[in-house]
């Protein structure tokens, strides 16, 4: 169902040219009739407004219960930021936050986390851009789990493409799920931009190119 706030969101992400429309190759090979950059998220106002949607989103999810967010390299990092600074602003929640590097730094204080380190049973919450294959959460819980004995229950997405997944039948949302009991959460889905691109007029051919692709790809 396309809230207020759901709608207000993909605005934000078109007027950010984060969100476009047309034909684009996607890593998987598909031809996408939307793409979703969140790399294009260049000033301080869009990355601030940004946090604000993740941290209200995390706040109805999960409330305060949580010890830490996680923004996995690279994209994560200024998600996880932003979103830190906004659950502590807007709701008064103030929670650490940290991020890995890519590479383990061997000097100074050395290791690949950066930011708030991990104890063991806390309870963390990661903060992604979007999930096409499960291909970094899978390369992100080895990393946490290196550190330390913690619970990753919940993750934070901009999109949902629903789409499917390594295994047929199957997306990779609820791939996520299946091998790490993490539950994911999209601030949108692809049936939401869907909605909101026939509800404004002018559209008709994106409508119609979304749902050949939603058919072909997608499971809802």
């Amino acid at each position: 169902m396309l809230t207020p706030l759901k709608k207000e969101f993909i605005e934000f992400m078109i007027a950010s040219d984060v969100l476009r429309f047309g034909q684009f190759k996607t890593k998987s090979g598909r031809l996408s009739p939307y793409f979703v950059n969140t790399g294009n998220y260049r000033t301080g106002a869009q990355i601030s407004r940004l946090g604000e949607f993740y941290a209200e989103l995390v706040k109805e999810t999960c409330g305060d219960n949580f010890d830490a967010l996680f923004g996995p390299a690279y994209k994560g990092i200024p998600l996880a930021t932003s979103v830190a600074g906004a659950l502590a602003r807007v709701h008064g929640i103030d929670k650490p936050f940290f991020f890995n590097r890519k590479e383990a730094k061997d000097h100074g204080e050395g290791g690949n986390l950066v930011g708030y380190q991990p104890k063991d049973g806390d309870r963390v919450v990661i903060i992604e851009d979007v999930i096409t294959a499960g291909t970094a959460i899978r390369e992100t819980i080895p990393v946490l789990m290196a550190a330390a004995n913690v619970k990753v229950s919940d993750m934070f997405i901009s999109v949902n493409r629903c789409e499917i997944g390594q295994n047929p039948g199957t997306t990779a949302v609820l791939e996520v799920k299946k091998d790490f009991g993490i539950n994911v959460h999209a601030l949108v889905t692809v049936a939401d931009i869907r909605e909101y691109l026939d509800s404004q007029p002018g559209n008709e051919e994106h409508v119609k190119a979304m749902d050949k692709y939603m058919k072909q790809y997608c499971i809802l």
